[in-house]
């Protein structure tokens, strides 16, 4: 028997879980109270859902707002810079879905009390760029969580949420989720009518820039640990896009935003030499992806891939000349602002380098890649559509269930919709949170059934890490090195090592190819089997463990879907050395992956591309 088994268990019956409280997580659950007057909602987070997710810390601008009351942008508008952006790959009603809702949701924001900047002259917000508004969002966060604290019946905190359950009479439907209080180690099982999955994408599953004390510091929440798509598509769920990985040009060694110093500001960025070099490298853009290196604004990916190419010219560093922009009191305010409303890190950067903005250019460059749906990228699972606007074969069931009956999905965790940001993932989960509710209502009304033989088994398999500690700790004579297990974060190093060396991270300037992704796979797979041998000396440390292994899973789904697609469809993310170009002719459509439960086996394919939107 288990050294753990005999760990206080916890029952929770409720109506509908949310799974995650960051902006998806908090959307769902106020709007399923909206729609679901007299169900049990219940919100489980594996931090604290006042400081949890990608906007914990804060943020300096809602990057998704049409501002249609004032007739500033359509939806419309929106899907063609989504379908632009993603060089042709986007699931248009999901974002036509978002788009239409959006701005209720901003307006919701001010409402309760969120700041945002103002155009003096005609009381409009102020905008960034043509999609996005200043707001004052240093407590951005708690502000959008006290409303869904209000609307859950019950908000669990500390629970790392491990594995979804399957319905024991069809396990084509969910039946709730399991997983531990990561202070107190208490087992919770969780059974649900309806689950709403919004949980985080993935840092950390490739080797970031930082190096030394700095080594978890990385652009996307270093907390994010892929259990948006870990969980899910070990429940059965069929995911997309997943290849579509992204990369960022952000200030160096702090990972500052560069939005409003180039949106609003308008600050140049150029080579060592002072060239535009962007415009310059226009016929090989066209080159790489044809058509689409016509596209205003430039895709983001051309923008990262310009930039590597004048660092692997010789004609770096990349700067972005903030001296030439600050000219008046209130342009410094907004740029000091902008980082101290969410990177503080860069401005301690600065202050580091000697580097006073006003008077000398800083230094830009790319990051590691990251994972996550919610982005400039539309990683995630495939998701049923709106009725009204969704083609037939996006649509099988409720708006945003995926391919398990009653399982649903926001932000991070639905593929195919990028550019959601911090309002479109709370939008999204609105979507999410109303879908489930119905779907409770009209097909969900019985409770489903556990196993509770597969609890006893996923309680023992919870909680592994720890006994192994504990039986192999005293073989270890100095040092951190056992024979009987690996540590969280040795097993970290080691997919971080993998996935930037074989799967296209910075040592190899994001290039890859069929024999590197298969020799990946390889080594990959061993690391899945060292997986069993995780040791865990604390509860902290089994939190480590359960997230490095929802890392390796969506790591593995990256890396398959990454040798499926055979173009270079983002130049500038990642690079198919043994298929360069874009290929619109054999690939203009969604990688899909489905992975057997059973078997174990995974089955790759291709989805359909449709255009809702002329």
């Amino acid at each position: 028997m288990s050294l753990f088994a005999s760990r206080k268990t916890r029952y929770v019956d409720t109506d509908i879980l949310v799974i995650g409280g960051g902006f998806g997580g908090c959307g769902a659950t106020y709007e399923s109270r909206y729609w679901g007057h007299d169900l049990k909602i219940t919100l489980v987070e594996k931090a604290n859902i006042e400081r949890s997710g990608a906007v914990a810390h804060g943020l300096s601008a809602i990057n998704c707002y049409m501002g249609m009351r004032w007739n500033e942008n359509r939806p419309e508008d929106f899907v063609r810079y989504v379908r632009g952006d993603l060089m042709g790959l986007v699931r248009e009603d999901l974002v036509f879905d978002i788009a239409r809702h959006v701005d209720s949701t901003v307006h919701k924001f001010e409402e309760w009390g969120l700041p945002f900047f103002k155009n003096e002259a005609t009381g409009r917000y102020l905008r960034e760029g043509k999609w996005q508004v200043l707001i004052h969002g240093e407590s951005y966060k708690p502000i959008i969580a006290e409303a869904a604290r209000k609307s859950a019946s019950e908000v669990f905190n500390r629970i790392m949420v491990t594995h979804l359950l399957p319905d024991r009479n069809n396990p084509e439907r969910i039946a709730g989720a399991i997983g531990f209080n990561v202070r107190t180690g208490e087992l919770h099982v969780f059974r649900a009518k309806a689950v709403i999955v919004a949980a985080g994408g993935a840092s950390h599953i490739f080797r970031p820039r930082s190096i030394g004390e700095g080594a978890g510091r990385t652009w996307y929440a270093p907390w994010s640990s892929a259990s948006a798509y870990g969980l899910v598509l070990k429940a059965g769920a069929r995911m997309v896009q997943m290849e579509n990985r992204i990369v960022l040009a952000r200030f160096k060694d702090g990972y500052g935003p560069v939005g409003a110093w180039s949106l609003l500001l308008k600050a140049p960025t150029t080579n060592a030499y002072g060239e535009n070099y962007e415009a310059a490298r226009l016929d090989e853009f066209k080159a790489l992806v044809g058509k689409y290196a016509e596209t205003v604004p430039l895709p983001t990916c051309l923008r990262c891939h310009a930039m590597l190419e004048e660092i692997k010219a010789g004609r770096g560093p990349v700067y972005m000349h903030t001296e030439r922009v600050l000219d008046s009191k209130e342009k410094e305010e907004i740029g000091w602002e902008d980082f101290l409303d969410m990177t503080i890190g860069q401005a301690v950067v600065w202050a580091s380098q000697n580097i006073d903005p006003k008077e000398r250019p800083s230094e830009l460059i790319t990051s590691e890649p990251y994972i996550m749906g919610s982005h400039a990228t539309c990683s995630g699972a495939w998701a049923s559509g709106p009725e009204d606007c969704a083609p037939d074969d996006y649509q099988w069931g409720y708006n945003r269930m995926m391919t398990v009956t009653g399982l649903f999905g926001s932000g991070d965790t639905i593929g195919g919709s990028a550019h959601k940001f911090s309002s479109g993932s709370f939008t999204e989960g609105r979507i999410a949170g109303k879908a489930a509710v119905r779907y409770v209502a009209e097909q969900g009304k019985n409770l489903p059934q556990v196993d509770e033989a597969q609890i006893r088994q996923l309680g023992q398999v919870l909680f592994k890490p720890l006994e192994n500690y504990e039986l192999g700790r005293a073989e270890i004579v100095a040092g951190t090195v056992s024979p009987s297990y690996i540590t969280p974060l040795q097993g970290l190093q080691r997919l971080e090592k993998l996935m930037d060396e074989y799967v296209g991270g910075i040592s190899t300037f994001y290039m890859t190819s069929a024999p590197m992704l298969e020799r990946g796979l390889e080594l990959l797979t061993l690391l899945k089997e060292d997986l069993a041998h995780l040791g865990a000396e604390s509860l902290h440390q089994l939190q480590r463990a359960w997230e490095l292994d929802h890392r390796v899973w969506t790591a593995e789904a990256v890396l398959r879907h990454t040798l499926y697609r055979q173009e270079t469809r983002w130049p500038g993310y990642y690079y198919r050395g043994d298929f360069p170009k874009l290929n619109d002719a054999e690939w203009h459509a969604f990688t899909a992956s489905h992975y057997d439960t059973e078997s174990g086996e995974w089955e790759m394919g291709k989805l359909p591309v449709h255009q809702i939107v002329e």
